[in-house]
């Protein structure tokens, strides 16, 4: 069929999730939308999708069946070899439904696909239908460009005492020695923020004859800061939604360093990621490999966020860079002003303590602006000894909170071993009784739409990975920064320095415990500060007339500039 534009998204539900909006965005614009997935995330697509008269689910099996019935089974391979297996079969899949598609004098073949950044690789795939690609980043523009003017301006020199601006980005984003520091700073493990993505060389070398380009991740599906150079797995972005051990395992290994999966010895053959995650300080962003292939970049935000920082990477890349998000459901827009319920528009297999209804049941006992959110992502978070100080902090404050436990939050990555709560991960036992019905704990999934949404919460203790932080900001609700990794710490600045409808934690250096006062001081500046509780509203009303006109018109953008048929990029 003429007019097709595929997408393939990252594994995770904070990518499914962006890129599904975007399918349907795309299909509004009379394209038909191809969304390419491994059959391991069937369930994550709802019916509504599936049943679109402009979009097909095309599902590349996990495995590929043996051709011969009298093959024994073969033994589970180890989760390096597994993992690669997965890239492979779904380089050979995809290849197979491109082949399938354009085959014939009167098959036309897709008019581009748009390529989560996680899997720019397949643009090699894409390559051989010569079939241009547009790379699409699921977090903001901020870390990206930050990352880059960081990489221009090469400020390793840079004093404790100063303050230095970057050129052509906001003064409210100069560089701090913190800043820097995070740069340089190796990753904790699992469970102490799991790690930023690792730096060039990390993940899957390149076999021959495959270039091996960027991958990086994000919250939200960005490459998190220049950081640590550790070899390793491929990252995951923040809120990537990749399972864990524990949580929604579907056979994928933990990315990231600290996951205890060494690199391999000596490449594997096939295709699949090579270099990626964020650079070594002073190295450019591997990102910028993926925005030579393409023929422009979509970042899944808008310019009333973002304008300066989208502004900024179009002219460093010289290419089209449209903000066509924040790519959030449809409910989500055309509620602005009433109360979100989860159950409606999105499913989990994640278990939890509580009902929807009791949820709702609890906030509405609780006066206006009142309640303090805190919730971490699923793959990322404090260490144990930081949710301990967390939940002291929690028990000293006066504010009314929710509080979402993961389940394994703080531990380790792989199967618990029994006896050590460090293993086991961490859970607030006896607090509950404490501070009575002042607190609201979750064990597990939590209803956050429907928690932001509601009148009675105030602020909201967030990492700040990306999704998380769009859907506060165009609820007004204010943010306590506690970034964990990677692009984290870029949008705590922009929610803090830039917006300003927020504040950040002061995160103390390696092997120092965050302080139990700075977080309560947190708290009480956030619940206070009247002056940007209005900003957070001000922000919000941007949104309350629906999905941002500034996207809408990115989009139109878009469906031009593909209509003309634009060439593949030369790389």
């Amino acid at each position: 069929m003429a007019n097709e534009i595929w997408i393939v998204p990252f594994f995770g539900q904070g990518h499914l999730f962006p890129l599904m909006e975007l399918c349907k965005q795309i299909a509004s614009r009379d394209f038909k939308s191809v969304f390419v997935i491994s059959s391991n995330f069937s369930s994550s697509v709802p019916s509504s999708l599936r049943q679109h008269p402009l979009v097909q689910i095309a599902e590349i099996p996990e495995s590929i069946p043996s051709s011969d019935p009298s093959t024994p089974p073969q033994p589970t391979p180890p989760p390096l070899h597994r993992h690669h297996d997965q890239h492979n079969q779904m380089a050979l899949g995809l290849e197979k439904l491109l082949s399938t598609r354009c085959q014939g004098s009167d098959s036309a073949p897709p008019v581009c696909a748009v390529l989560d950044v996680m899997m720019g690789w397949t643009a090699e795939v894409f390559k051989k239908f010569e079939i241009p690609t547009v790379a699409f980043f699921t977090s903001g523009a901020c870390s990206a460009a930050m990352e880059y003017a960081m990489w221009k301006a090469q400020p390793l020199d840079i004093k404790s005492d100063e303050t230095r601006l970057l050129p052509g980005l906001p003064e409210e984003m100069a560089l701090t020695l913190s800043d820097v520091k995070r740069q340089s700073r190796r990753p904790p493990p699992h469970g102490h923020g799991g790690g930023p993505p690792t730096g060039p060389g990390a993940g899957f070398p390149p076999p021959p004859g495959h270039g091996g380009g960027s991958l990086t991740g994000s919250a939200a599906g960005f490459p998190p800061p220049p950081s640590q150079g550790v070899d390793g797995f491929p990252p995951i972005g923040p809120n990537a939604g990749m399972p864990v051990p524990g949580q929604d395992a579907v056979g994928f290994p933990p990315f990231g360093p600290g996951h205890g999966m060494p690199p391999p010895d000596a490449p594997l053959n096939g295709p699949g990621p090579g270099r990626r995650g964020p650079p070594q300080p002073g190295g450019k962003p591997p990102w910028t490999e993926d925005a030579d292939r393409s023929i422009a970049v979509m970042i899944n935000t808008c310019d009333d966020l973002e304008r300066p920082f989208l502004k900024y990477i179009a002219e460093q890349i010289g290419k089209p860079v449209w903000g066509v998000g924040p790519l959030l459901p449809e409910q989500y827009w055309k509620s602005a002003g009433s109360i979100l319920h989860d159950r409606e528009f999105r499913t989990s297999t994640r278990r939890s303590n509580i009902t929807e209804d009791e949820v709702v049941e609890w906030l509405d006992s609780k006066p206006p602006g009142s309640v303090l959110y805190v919730s971490f992502g699923s793959e990322v978070g404090p260490t144990v000894e930081e949710y301990k100080v967390l939940a002291e902090a929690l028990e000293s404050s006066t504010q009314p909170f929710i509080w979402v436990v993961q389940s394994g939050s703080g531990r380790p990555p792989g199967p618990p071993r029994a006896g050590s709560e460090g293993e086991e991960g961490y859970y607030p036992h006896e607090m509950e009784a404490r501070v009575g019905k002042r607190g609201l704990i979750i064990h597990g999934w939590a209803p956050q739409l429907l928690i932001l949404s509601h009148p009675s919460t105030g602020g909201f203790l967030s990492h700040c990975g990306w999704n998380s932080t769009v859907e506060a900001i165009g609820r007004g609700v204010p943010i306590l920064a506690w970034p964990i990794r990677g692009d984290q710490h870029h949008d705590a600045k922009l929610v803090a320095s830039f917006l300003k409808v927020g504040y950040r934690i002061p995160i103390p250096d390696e092997k120092i415990l965050i302080k139990k006062e700075d977080i309560v001081k947190g708290i009480e500046m956030l619940v206070s500060d009247e002056d940007m509780k209005r900003r957070a509203l001000e922000l919000r009303e941007k949104f309350g007339h629906g999905f941002p006109t500034s996207s809408v018109a990115a989009l139109d953008a878009f469906r031009d500039f593909v209509a003309q048929k634009p060439k593949a990029a030369s790389w």
